[in-house]
């Protein structure tokens, strides 16, 4: 169970980050940009924050490769084995390869990855770098280094750039992307673009203003939400060379608020598993919404926490109360200790978890239900709001409440919840959970404040983060570093 920390410190970093761009992999997605005229083919730097959300395939960050371009190529990337490497072939050139050792898994936290050039360095080493949250990789699994004064065709009008995607394999990065620079002719060092805190984690700094980005430099905020090749798309480059990209599977939803100095939650590929064969194997945009994949399923979430006011929601998008028997709510971290039982959110013995089910039943540890919503269908919108100080949880759906099974309301009263001392466990974390109790398929997007779905209205909770389709009820908030840092 991993507990993220970036940019959870809760002490002002004096720059924040707003945006960052949500990349699902079996959309296709990429951005793209045709280089009209070659920058510097020796020296650069990328530098970016990702995300990761799912393992075990190659995920291409940055690339300048065309489906023709035979050994001509650069490629930023994630190998199978989650291994980053950088890759660069050149005509006449020997190849360059420089893979960690190191592996990344983590799906809740950010990475700051850098990846620097340099052919005119004497020592051979010193020509191509990684760098990661600050730190320079030393332990590689492959090494293989230019020659000094190679062009490395990273700049070059025959290769277009192409972030998410190798054009030659189509492997698309799959996660998130924030505050991606490209500098063509200078290698930096990672104090250009951030620095240690004082709780020595590595935070991002502004870094616009200082850096010369040459030719075909680019700098991507992923704050505009248009699907034109222009400073209103999604591709607008911001680093004042107008270097725009073209969009390609991407939509305004992919662009989020999820971002290196405010992590958000998301479910967790870690702790997914079934009773019957493969569980939960589909998990997508950004690991928001899951698919229980006509199995017996069940999947935890990124956070865990031990204290505090928490809301989220959760949308219906395949299934309903005839087809399907899922659930959604809370449990303690000790439901991953299910696996192989069939057993899903609510249905475990003990009091430790609790879910609401399409029937409109809320199952509390494995010791019955009690129905206090008509039945579920497709395109309904769960709520759920917890309150760990007090052990009380409240379910609603489409903007009514069920308090205490007694009276529904559009106003949570916080004197009658669905059920009291749900959990009071001195010293165990909580996390929001999935359990499909029976084969069937259901699809559930799950919004923690960053939404993979449309939002009607918009709502944020009292300190401005989140955006929901209700309102947050007072006093409780979305599971976000920021308020974690102040209220977990």
């Amino acid at each position: 169970m991993v507990f993220p920390v970036i940019g959870g410190d809760g002490k002002p970093t004096g720059y924040e980050i707003e945006n960052s761009l949500r990349v699902n992999h079996g959309d296709s997605p990429f951005l793209s940009r045709s280089i009209s005229s070659t920058g510097n083919e020796r020296t650069a730097t990328v530098s970016v924050w990702v995300k990761r959300a799912l393992f075990g395939t190659e995920h291409t960050i940055f690339s300048n490769k065309i489906s023709s371009a035979g050994s001509n190529c650069f490629k930023f990337v994630f190998f199978n084995d989650d291994e980053l490497s950088i890759q660069i072939g050149t005509t006449g050139n020997s190849n360059t390869t420089l893979t960690t050792n190191r592996k990344f898994r983590d799906p809740s936290a950010w990475y700051h990855l850098m990846a620097v050039i340099d052919t005119t360095q004497a020592t051979s080493s010193n020509r191509v770098r990684i760098y990661v949250n600050g730190e320079e990789e030393t332990s590689f699994s492959s090494t293989e280094y230019p020659s000094r004064n190679a062009d490395m065709r990273i700049s070059n009008s025959s290769f277009p750039h192409t972030i998410g995607e190798d054009p030659r394999d189509n492997t698309h990065f799959n996660g998130y992307l924030s505050e991606m620079y490209f500098i063509d002719g200078t290698a930096l060092t990672p104090s250009s673009f951030g620095e240690t805190d004082d709780n020595g984690v590595w935070i991002p700094k502004d870094a616009k203003d200082d850096l010369t980005f040459g030719t075909n430099g680019f700098y991507m905020e992923f704050k505009q939400t248009g699907t034109s090749q222009n400073s209103s798309g999604i591709g607008a480059d911001t680093s004042g060379n107008d270097n725009h990209f073209a969009v390609s599977n991407l939509a305004a939803l992919d662009v989020t608020v999820d971002t290196p100095t405010n992590n958000f939650c998301t479910m967790n590929p870690l702790i997914s598993f079934a009773g019957a064969s493969d569980g939960i194997d589909a998990f997508t945009e950004g690991n928001t919404v899951v698919d229980s994949n006509n199995d017996t399923s069940a999947a935890g979430a990124t956070f865990g926490v031990q204290n505090g006011k928490w809301y989220y929601e959760a949308k219906l998008t395949t299934g309903n109360q005839s087809s399907t028997n899922f659930g959604t709510g809370w449990a303690s971290t000790n439901y991953e200790g299910q696996k192989g039982t069939g057993n899903g959110v609510g249905f475990m013995s003990g009091e430790d978890n609790i879910a609401v089910d399409p029937g409109g039943n809320l199952n509390k540890g494995g010791t019955g239900s009690t129905q206090v919503f008509g039945n579920r269908s497709t395109n309904d919108i769960f709520q759920v709001a917890i309150d760990l100080d007090n052990g009380k949880i409240w379910f609603g759906v489409n903007g009514t409440w069920s308090n205490g099974s007694a009276t529904n309301s559009t106003t949570l009263d916080a004197s009658n919840p669905d059920y009291s001392s749900v959990f009071d466990t001195v010293g165990e974390h909580y996390m929001p959970a999935f359990g499909q109790g029976s084969s069937g398929q259901t699809v559930l997007a799950y919004n923690f404040g960053n939404p993979a779905f449309s939002i009607s209205s918009g709502n944020a909770d009292a300190n401005g983060y989140g955006n929901f389709e209700y309102e947050v009820p007072s006093g409780f908030y979305s599971l976000c570093t920021k308020n974690l840092a102040e209220f977990g």
